[in-house]
């Protein structure tokens, strides 16, 4: 393996802002300390979570903060039961960002990528397979023949629900903005599909025969929120995650009442705490995928130092799939 340099390329903020305080930077090489593990990352994800991060919906932890939240890679320094070579894939938590070259990264947060899986596709679909995985079997534990509601059915995240709600035999309503995304949604297991412009609330009445939805997962937030409190079934279950219409209101909590509806706001890291959770979810989700029952459509790759240009593209809300960077 080459030499580690003294110094590594990421991009990184010094301030909350638009796309503007976005900043390729070299800083020095971080040197493992505790139980870390150097990795040399091949691929980072980029995900919405990056923009809240940028733009102070999230309090960043400090500045600069180099931003991203996921990335597979080698093990370059072995150690803390890894081997130099290893391809291991990790979410970083708060404490390192992945929009870099090299991560310092706690060895209870690696996982070792399976030999059927590449870099690639493991960078691809970790943070957000995790997090569309967990929602399904822990915060809503959806059963087979429930009506199942994705909104924003070809991004990222809801590509993959739509595919791991068909592998459980749900029932599944997707809304996206196009044609073409309606299309896709279809294709990877959505049996009804509704243009996020329509009225939905409406459509659902008529689809599930005035049952309503027995588990929404939105990840759009401000502006789909009462909606999905018009459409919910009876005892149904809203899984809000996600802001990227921005945050939802602040709301009276009697509204849950008439239907007795279970809100949840579930973010993954509380279901991966633990190592034992997040072996067996990682292990799960590369057995979806190995098996052919989830594929991780990746919309572009963009060099680490276009990290401006993919966040502006996920912003955008025109994208399909997963954005990467490619860091090497």
């Amino acid at each position: 393996m080459a030499p580690i340099p003294a110094k590594m390329n990421v991009v990184q903020i010094a301030k909350n802002g638009g796309l503007d305080v976005l900043e390729n930077a070299q800083i020095p090489i971080p040197n493992p300390t505790g139980d870390q593990v150097l990795v040399k990352n091949a691929y980072c994800g980029v995900n919405f979570i990056d923009t809240y991060f940028r733009g102070g919906l999230y309090p960043a932890p400090r500045f600069p903060l180099v931003l991203g939240r996921e990335a597979a890679g080698e093990v370059v320094q072995a150690g803390n039961g890894f081997r130099e070579g290893d391809r291991v894939v990790y979410m970083s938590g708060t404490e390192a960002g992945t929009y870099a070259e090299y991560t310092a990264v706690s060895a209870a947060k690696l996982i070792k990528i399976p030999d059927a899986v590449t870099l690639e596709t493991a960078a691809a679909v970790y943070l957000q397979g995790l997090t569309a995985w967990t929602f399904i079997r822990e915060a809503a534990a959806v059963k087979a023949g429930q009506w199942t509601f994705v909104h924003a059915a070809a991004g990222g995240v809801g590509l993959l629900l739509v595919q791991m709600l068909r592998s459980v035999g749900a029932k599944i309503i997707a809304t996206a903005s196009t044609d073409e995304k309606l299309e896709l949604a279809r294709k990877n297991g959505a049996e009804w599909t509704i243009k996020s412009s329509d009225d939905i609330v409406a459509k659902v009445k008529e689809i599930t025969g005035g049952h309503g939805v027995d588990v929404i997962f939105d990840g759009i937030g401000k502006t789909t929120f009462d909606a999905d409190l018009e459409m919910i079934a009876l005892k149904g279950q809203l899984i809000s995650f996600g802001n990227a219409s921005g945050a939802v209101e602040p709301l009276s909590i009697l509204k849950l009442a008439p239907k007795n509806v279970r809100l949840m706001r579930p973010v993954v890291n509380g279901y991966v705490t633990e190592r034992e959770d997040l072996e067996r979810y990682s292990n799960e989700l590369f057995d979806l995928v190995a098996g052919g029952k989830v594929e991780a459509r990746i919309h572009e790759v963009y060099p680490l130092a276009e990290a401006k240009r993919a966040q502006a593209d996920i912003e955008s809300r025109k994208t399909t799939g997963k954005l990467l960077l490619k860091c090497t």
